[in-house]
């Protein structure tokens, strides 16, 4: 479905002797040094640098949140895209300070918004149908959906982006994310609903309900990844999945954002193992979960800043970071050249 290359390691040695040699005692950046060694992996031992980092930030609505499980109505997910493109919304502020290029794509929201000339139109329904009472969606939807997102995808790795990230907005999507995270995991729903963006104790139990009660009426269907995310999963979810697969394809490094970027990662990952190479997670978020996936996927995140906003907040944070892991490699003096000799 993806053709993935594995990161070529044949130059690891070369590349964790540079770092080493640099001027700092052994291992005294931290979680940058392997940084370093993971972004010289993916972009060249030889001075590689973050070209037009891209943020994409997918959005759709999900018939989930008909069953009262959220603290917002789908109205909120179209409000919320309107904030995006209107410039208003946190991930707009954040892009803007540390320099990433902002998109943000329809999936699939309730009501389409076609007098918003820059919002990128990948509609793959209005919505999906409540995965508690139906299938999500259709088998077709979701390889549609991996085909536009690639598509989006291949034109930014054409203009010479060699980084992307990737959020999402959707009410709902939680609950959609988690019937994924226990589909593949093979876990409870006990185990993975969360509260979402701040949902009371009643709702948060008829969140674990609907997501039962969707586990199990498709649980004879969700025989691999394809037919979960058609079950029970999202339009924005599906897109996401397939940006990751295509950026990995594409040889790029791959940012992840919290909780629900993260279950996409976990679907990418079991469709092609390769893709997890290129990914870098940026946070880890306060969505109960979250903690779980990142240590099935052995992802140590950059931030734990205990947000749970989503819109790929965290990973337009961490993209300082990775710049400054690029830089250090690129253009900090080394040992010998200070005239001192290493045993």
């Amino acid at each position: 479905m993806f053709d993935i290359p594995p990161v070529c390691r044949t130059h690891d040695k070369e590349i964790q002797y540079r770092i080493d040699m640099k001027t700092k005692p052994p291992s005294s950046l931290g979680q940058l040094e392997p940084l370093a060694l993971q972004v010289a992996q993916v972009l060249g031992k030889d001075n590689p640098q973050i070209v037009k980092p891209q943020m994409l930030v997918f959005a759709a609505d999900h018939g989930v949140s008909q069953a009262n499980i959220s603290i917002a109505s789908s109205e909120v997910t179209q409000q919320m895209v309107m904030n995006f493109i209107s410039g208003g919304a946190a991930i707009n502020v954040f892009c803007h300070q540390v320099g990433f290029g902002l998109e943000v794509i329809d999936c699939g929201i309730l009501s389409p918004l076609a007098s918003w000339p820059s919002l990128i139109q990948q509609r793959l329904g209005a919505g999906t149908q409540p995965f508690h009472l139906k299938k999500a969606m259709s088998i077709d939807d979701v390889y549609d959906g991996f085909d536009m997102a690639s598509q989006r995808v291949d034109f930014h790795h054409q203009r010479g982006c060699n980084l992307i990230a990737f959020g999402e907005m959707g009410i709902g999507n939680t609950a959609s994310s988690s019937a994924i995270m226990a589909s593949i995991l093979k876990m409870t729903a006990k185990e993975c609903v969360g509260r979402g963006t701040g949902i009371d104790d009643e709702k948060f139990a008829r969140k674990i309900q609907v997501v039962e009660q969707g586990l199990a009426l498709h649980q004879a269907e969700c025989t691999d990844i394809v037919h979960i995310l058609a079950c029970v999963g999202g339009f924005e979810i599906v897109q996401m999945t397939g940006a990751i697969l295509a950026a990995a394809q594409r040889q790029m490094l791959v940012v992840i954002d919290g909780f629900i970027a993260t279950v996409a990662a976990l679907a990418a990952v079991n469709i092609n193992a390769n893709a997890r190479d290129y990914m870098i997670f940026a946070h880890q978020s306060h969505e109960y979960g979250h903690a779980i996936l990142l240590d099935y996927l052995d992802a140590k995140p950059l931030l734990a800043l205990d947000m749970r906003l989503g819109e790929g907040t965290g990973a337009a944070l961490a993209l300082p970071l990775i710049q400054a892991a690029s830089h250090f490699y690129n253009q900090m003096a080394e040992l010998t050249d200070l005239g001192i000799k290493i045993d």
